[in-house]
């Protein structure tokens, strides 16, 4: 089964070599009570080079690529875009992030702090005294930690109350260059209203966890047609609506996940594959070996295409994309502690070009499990 399916992967990367941008695979009809985009103009290329990133109206997005010869080097990957919009802010940057040791982010953020803008953080406790975050905090730049059993496990930026840089990708070496990852780009002001508010709960009113308040301003934003839907965790209660896209799948469930141990997802996922849904994922291997109660055991139980990456880093991504036409993605792992403990952002959206992005980095990663 896996050598059929590897096979339809290697063609459709034969069809992106032809291509800057792979081309968007056929929509699958979505579920009536679901909202998708209609596609749009093609995605431009933005070369990197240790990664891959495409460029659209409102939105960037990047993945990291580990088997670069520069991934090494620690240059050329998506922290650099990042840095460049730290660069370019003129009153704020709000930083949520589990952790910090990229100097290229370290930095950029002294720059901002150094030419007047205003720049704070929240951070994982655990994290916070390694020796870049206390470089942030020795100039100034005020960084607090969560002081919770459970993780601030948060990664994003909000630049200027207009824009958001979200997705799995921690702060640091290992997360922008050995590790499979994501981060994106969106900018908007509503977007950026939810997770400001999101960042003033933890950092002004200092709640984190399973300090709930559910105040998201903005909990769908349509832009340029494209609707997105944000959660942040413990506070929504993600995955009853995470568990509705996947019961709602009618043609195929791809996911790549860091650390799967939640049952009621896996079930959900293994209940539309017995009803015939094309499903196909990728665990990260530690995880795997050490998770009590992971769901690849159930998937391979059940004779389905989900196997163990081959990275000698980390599979880090936190995606699954269903029917080719929705994307859910952010900081949270497929976990009950994500559910219930941990501080994590979550977004859904409904747009196939983006969701071909995610297709084509899920074909990458997959051509390399074992």
């Amino acid at each position: 089964m896996k050598k059929t399916f590897t096979i339809l992967f290697i063609f459709a990367l034969i069809l992106t070599a032809c291509d800057a941008v792979p081309l968007t695979p056929p929509a699958s009809p979505p579920p009536t009570d679901v909202p998708v985009s209609e596609p749009s103009v093609p995605l431009e290329e933005i070369p990197l080079g240790a990664g891959y990133g495409v460029r659209g109206a409102w939105f960037e997005l990047y993945f990291t690529d580990p088997e670069s010869p520069l991934a090494s080097q620690k240059t050329g990957g998506p922290d650099g875009p990042l840095a460049e919009a730290i660069d370019s802010a003129r009153l704020s940057v709000d930083v949520a992030i589990y952790s910090l040791s990229l100097n290229s982010i370290r930095d950029a953020l002294l720059r901002a702090h150094d030419r007047g803008v205003q720049v704070r953080m929240v951070m994982e406790s655990d994290n916070l005294d390694r020796s870049d975050p206390q470089k942030l905090k020795d100039a100034g730049i005020p960084i607090l930690g969560d002081r919770r059993e459970g993780l601030m496990h948060d990664k994003f930026v909000v630049i200027d109350n207009s824009e958001v840089w979200l997705g799995s990708m921690n702060f640091t070496d290992s997360g922008g260059y050995t590790d499979n990852n994501n981060l994106m780009r969106i900018r908007s002001v509503k977007m950026a209203e939810n997770f400001t508010k999101e960042f003033e709960e933890m950092f002004t009113d200092d709640k984190f966890g399973s300090d709930v308040v559910a105040e998201t301003p903005n909990p769908r934003v349509t832009i340029d047609g494209t609707p997105i839907d944000v959660y942040f965790s413990p506070d929504d209660g993600v995955q009853a609506s995470f568990l509705d896209l996947v019961n709602n799948a009618r043609e195929s469930i791809y996911f790549m996940a860091f650390s799967f141990t939640a049952d009621p997802i896996g079930e959900a996922v293994r209940a539309r594959a017995a009803d015939g849904v094309t499903v196909a994922g990728v665990m990260e291997t530690d995880q795997v070996k050490s998770n009590i109660g992971t769901e690849f055991d159930h998937f391979s139980q059940d004779g389905l295409d989900v196997y163990q990456d081959a990275n000698p880093g980390q599979m880090h991504h936190k995606v699954m994309i269903i029917d080719q036409n929705i994307v859910i993605f952010g900081s949270y792992n497929f976990t009950d502690s994500a559910e219930t403990r941990n501080d994590e952002d979550l977004l859904v959206i409904y747009n196939q070009d983006i969701a071909a992005q995610f297709i084509a980095e899920f074909q990458r990663v997959y051509a390399q499990t074992k």
